[in-house]
């Protein structure tokens, strides 16, 4: 996409002609925003399956890392590849040679998701925010759609400070931004924008009861958050309970994972 960032790109199986528009999702990986990859086997196998379940076309975003790049860096690599994801909307058959044929051939433009798990799931929340600021990602394309599944969010909770969520970022992020007050790591800080700004029509937060990583309250006082702010789109809170971190991602397989991921399809489907 860039000198600096990449993606894998999923199609459907079942995709008979060119004239089949299908639902898009642009999917940021977790890690904390200092490990992972797009190209992570657990990735691989857990979005053919959430790509065949929702029969939509997938680019999973590859973006820098932190702490060898600033944490605002990777909210640029993940915004530049949802700008060249919606650069295909144009009626141009084709006008550069960095598209990509199944984008541009079957795209549905008006479903375009944004979905993260864990860090990816902050970089959700920032993607939404900036398409709000910009009026949508270009001229053409609104995010439709946002999912954060157990998003690394956190907000001021009784001892956040033992939580090695917060040590990791006090750790990564600049000695401006290291602490609860930053509004990239705590959506209810007093100095971020209203969250009444968030470019999406439709939210889905998914949260784990026993998350050893990012508390649930984190998610009750979010919607919260969304509900007191006006923002007018529709918000669904799901929690999950006796499941830890990104349970569907290590265990896509089972009952849970497969009624979350049936969830997550159904949202994506939708207009």
């Amino acid at each position: 996409i860039s000198p600096h960032v990449s993606a894998r790109l999923y199609l459907p199986k079942n995709t008979n002609n060119s004239t089949q528009k299908l639902p898009i999702f642009v999917y940021y990986h977790g890690g904390a925003l200092v490990l992972g990859s797009a190209f992570f086997n657990a990735y691989q196998r857990y979005l053919n399956v959430l790509v065949s379940e929702s029969n939509a076309i997938a680019i999973s975003v590859e973006y820098r890392l932190a702490p060898e790049h600033d944490v605002t860096t990777i909210y640029e690599d993940a915004w530049t590849a949802l700008q060249w994801v919606a650069s295909h909307a144009s009626e141009k058959k084709f006008t550069s040679g960095n598209e990509d044929p199944w984008v541009k051939n079957y795209g549905d433009f008006s479903r375009l998701s944004v979905i993260g798990d864990s860090a990816g799931g902050n970089i959700v929340y920032h993607m939404a925010m900036r398409a709000g600021r910009e009026g949508g990602v270009n001229e053409k394309v609104a995010i439709n759609g946002s999912i954060y599944v157990c998003p690394y969010l956190l907000v001021p909770l009784e001892n956040i400070e033992q939580n090695v969520s917060y040590k990791n970022w006090i750790i990564i992020s600049s000695p401006s931004e290291a602490g609860l007050h930053s509004p990239l790591i705590n959506p209810l800080a007093e100095n971020g924008p209203s969250l009444s700004q968030l470019g999406c029509s439709r939210m889905l937060l998914c949260f784990a009861e026993k998350d050893e990583y990012i508390p649930k309250e984190i998610g009750v006082r979010f919607v919260e958050g969304v509900k007191k702010s006006g923002w007018k789109g529709d918000l669904e809170l799901i929690e999950v309970e006796d499941e830890g971190h990104c349970f569907q991602l290590a265990y896509p397989e089972t009952e849970k994972s497969q009624n979350l991921i049936k969830r997550f399809a159904a949202f994506i489907q939708l207009k």
